[in-house]
């Protein structure tokens, strides 16, 4: 029961920057309405007072009034300005600058009821207890700074008129200080509850983005996203640079597949994404295009680099066992280049797929690296001839 109440009154550290943001957004519009509304009454009751009493500022009691007045007039122009000011800075600085003008109002309403009681103990107390419901309704706070704003705009109140106030009225406005204060522990809860389903959401949608991008059994990217990603680099990429697609297909997995079960050949396609990643990566990309067939995309790559790279794959796959049983696994790699910044990706893709097709109809472990639209030239495990 504590640890739940506990987890009522907190803002989870996950979401707490977001519910800031989200508390400083609304508490703007919010304030914004209020200063207008200020701006404009409180205008009324000063001009009022000045040019519509009989007695304009010649009385203690409606010099009162006026100073109430214009002391709210400018709190809401001295926060509009204050706003203005630290709008682009830190979030508590504003923070503190929206609670401070609510605590402010609270106390001012708390303040000049007051003043009417005491000037006639049959008023009401409607402008305190209505500044407090309009508060819980339409500021956003935390539960601590509730408490603490509404106790103390109670507090003063009640200590100010104590003796005024008969038990029925304290009582209600004891209540309605509840109520308020309640609301605004409602309120907060329940942005927490739909910030944090929000942020489950986003992370599931995420989630499910990575999904339809990626092979499920290796993490690589599948067809559609390496396509996408490849596209976009070949649309940005500036004049003279270069990119390499790379096709590889694994030797003989048939024959380890079926020698070895399906959990063999899933653990070799593994180990072969985990090492294309590792051995290029600086990879614009690398993808599982279905079966034992993988793609790499590279940008300004020599190819004495790319031929490092796939000697010491060779070399590592040779060393994949199974159950203390070498694997004897490997693979073949075509790859194309191209510096022309109008090369689509289907013709690199068409370009690497007939030098991988040449690599596996040389032999097994075999490169075979090309220019798009000159003839490939063909190495032999990773060597290519001069």
């Amino acid at each position: 029961m504590g640890v739940h109440l506990k987890q009522f009154f907190q803002i989870p550290s996950e979401i707490r920057a977001e519910y800031w943001q989200d508390t400083l957004r609304k508490n703007r519009l919010s304030l914004l309405v209020i200063c207008i509304m200020i701006f404009g009454m409180e205008l009324f009751n000063m001009l009022r007072v000045l040019f519509w009493s009989s007695s304009g500022l010649g009385t203690a009691n409606n010099r009162i009034y006026f100073t109430m007045y214009l002391l709210l007039w400018m709190s809401a122009a001295v926060y509009l300005f204050l706003w203005r000011l630290c709008r682009r800075g830190a979030p508590r600085i504003r923070w503190a600058v929206q609670y401070g003008t609510v605590l402010f109002a609270l106390l001012w309403h708390a303040g000049i009821n007051v003043y009417d009681l005491i000037r006639n103990p049959e008023a009401e107390t409607t402008i305190f207890v209505t500044a407090m419901l309009a508060m819980s309704v339409f500021i956003q706070m935390p539960v601590a700074y509730s408490i603490i704003a509404y106790s103390l705009s109670y507090s003063l109140f009640v200590g100010l008129t104590g003796e005024i106030l008969s038990s029925g009225r304290l009582v209600n406005l004891t209540f309605t200080a509840i109520v308020a204060m309640a609301v605004s522990m409602i309120s907060f809860r329940h942005a927490v509850v739909t910030i944090g389903q929000r942020r489950e959401i986003d992370q599931m949608n995420q989630q499910l983005r990575e999904l339809v991008q990626k092979d499920p059994l290796t993490g690589l990217m599948n067809t559609a996203a390496f396509r996408n990603r490849v596209e976009l680099h070949l649309a940005s990429a500036a004049a003279g640079s270069e990119i390499l697609l790379l096709m590889l297909d694994l030797d003989d997995f048939k024959e380890i597949n079926d020698g070895f079960g399906h959990p063999c050949g899933d653990y070799v396609l593994r180990e072969t994404a985990v090492k294309l990643q590792v051995l290029f990566s600086d990879a614009i990309g690398v993808a599982r295009i279905g079966g034992d067939e993988f793609m790499l995309a590279l940008a300004n790559t020599s190819r004495q680099e790319v031929e490092r790279g796939f000697l010491r794959f060779t070399l590592e796959m040779e060393q994949l066992s199974w159950r203390d049983q070498a694997l004897g696994a490997g693979g073949s790699m075509g790859a194309c280049r191209a510096g022309d910044p109008g090369i689509t990706y289907d013709e690199l893709y068409d370009a690497a797929d007939r030098a991988l097709y040449q690599a596996k109809s040389l032999g097994k472990g075999r490169l075979v690296c090309c220019e798009l639209a000159t003839p490939c030239r063909t190495g032999v495990q990773g060597q290519t001839d001069q």
